[in-house]
């Protein structure tokens, strides 16, 4: 944190200096960027960024229904306009053979290879209804692309950082929670689109909707998010070397987080395990599962090559113990990773300890989900305590600072 500190007194410097000469470092850093390979990693980011997210990647989409809800929608197919629409109108894209037939209300518009629906207002947003196969409506800010993939429909939203933001902090966290838990979550949101721009870029698009990414439903209409997205505009997380963080989180950590590398295999220095009474009598808190012993003993042979015949190794494999987190169950030097079994059985997650019962063996759990990072259960907990969001950020995370994108982009440049 010293050096943390010691970074932000020489940006203090700067912006002095430069508010006397009357030139801001901030504005000469955007006209002198860099195009070499090694600056293009580290770009520079917008509180205005646009994210280009594709959603309904799980539905598999050959005809849509698109109305807009506020704001007027120009059409614009291969590259030409072809119509305006607005809340009173709605359109019809399909799948016909290889292309894109669009309809509006009164009329057949053509056939394309690729749609954009843009709005220059301030406030736009609108309704992507799936008629085959029928699912219920979707809501979305901003603009939509549509072409084809694989012969279905490929929807991209092309939506505002913060906007993006408040979807994936509902779709995360839900909507029953307090505004300073949401700035958390917003914050570790925005840190991590930012911080994995990238991740789809060979296929055309940012990021998507599924927990591969974060996930991302549509807009939001909670006021207590819209709130906590406003009041932490433009923070993110950073670590030591002015990175930004993989800004992890799960659900519950079940009394202990888990170090990065027992779960992913690389350590990462602010991702360390530490003790969360914050996440106990919470609702994800603890956990059950039986099994018989013998699909346990036979899961173990075949899938680790565990040696079930010794009954010294069938009594370890049956009576383990995790007062602690641990990485792998062992014996005389074989490691089964514990995040394997997870898994391969479907368990909330990998800290458990197990007993016998009869000829069962109970997997008697903590938590749920990887364990890295926030638990989102303790961090709730902490905010009806009274700590601050800044409070939890430093809890989870060691030795990060919060910063905002503006600053960050400076110490880039």
């Amino acid at each position: 944190m010293r050096r943390i500190a010691n970074i932000l007194s020489l940006l203090l410097a700067f912006i002095t200096l430069a508010a006397i000469s009357g030139v801001t470092p901030f504005s000469k850093a955007k006209t002198t960027k860099k195009t070499s390979s090694k600056k293009a990693e580290k770009k520079s980011f917008s509180e205005r960024e646009v994210i280009s997210v594709k959603i309904l990647s799980q539905t598999k989409i050959k005809d849509l229904l698109f109305a807009p809800e506020k704001g007027t929608y120009m059409v614009v197919a291969d590259g030409k306009n072809i119509i305006s629409i607005d809340a009173q109108n709605a359109l019809k894209a399909a799948i016909i053979n290889d292309s894109i037939e669009l309809k509006s209300v009164s009329r057949k518009l053509g056939k394309f290879s690729s749609v954009r629906l843009i709005s220059f207002e301030e406030e736009k947003s609108f309704r992507i209804k799936s008629i085959d196969p029928e699912r219920k409506s979707r809501f979305f800010n901003d603009n939509l692309s549509i072409s084809i993939e694989n012969g279905l429909l490929r929807l991209i939203n092309e939506s505002k950082l913060d906007n993006y933001i408040a979807g994936v902090s509902e779709a995360e966290a839900g909507s029953r929670s307090t505004v300073e838990f949401y700035k958390v979550q917003a914050i570790l949101a925005r840190t991590y689109a930012l911080g994995h721009i990238g991740k789809h870029q060979a296929e055309g698009f940012n990021l998507c909707d599924q927990t591969h990414c974060q996930a991302f439903f549509g807009r939001t209409s909670e006021t207590d998010i819209l709130q906590a997205v406003v009041a932490t505009r433009g923070k993110v997380v950073v670590d030591e070397d002015m990175n930004l963080i993989d800004a992890a989180f799960h659900s519950n950590s079940g009394g202990q987080t888990a170090n990065s590398e027992d779960v992913w295999g690389r350590p990462m220095s602010y991702l360390r395990s530490i003790k969360d009474t914050f996440s106990l009598k919470m609702p994800n808190a603890k956990w059950q599962r039986k099994m018989s012993t013998q699909d346990w003993l036979s899961y173990l042979k075949i899938k680790h090559k565990y040696p079930i015949e010794d009954s010294s190794a069938r009594w370890a494999a049956t009576h383990f113990k995790q007062d602690t987190r641990k990485a792998n169950l062992e014996y005389y030097g074989l490691k089964v990773p514990l995040k394997n079994v997870r898994a391969d059985l479907q368990l909330k997650s990998t800290f458990f300890s197990l007993e016998t019962v009869g000829d069962s063996v109970v997997f008697v759990g903590r938590g749920f989900g990887h364990g890295i990072g926030m638990c989102q259960e303790g961090a709730m907990r902490m905010t009806k305590l009274g700590y601050s969001y800044k409070d939890i950020v430093n809890f989870y995370y060691q030795n990060v600072h919060l910063i905002d994108i503006k600053e960050l982009n400076f110490f880039r440049e």
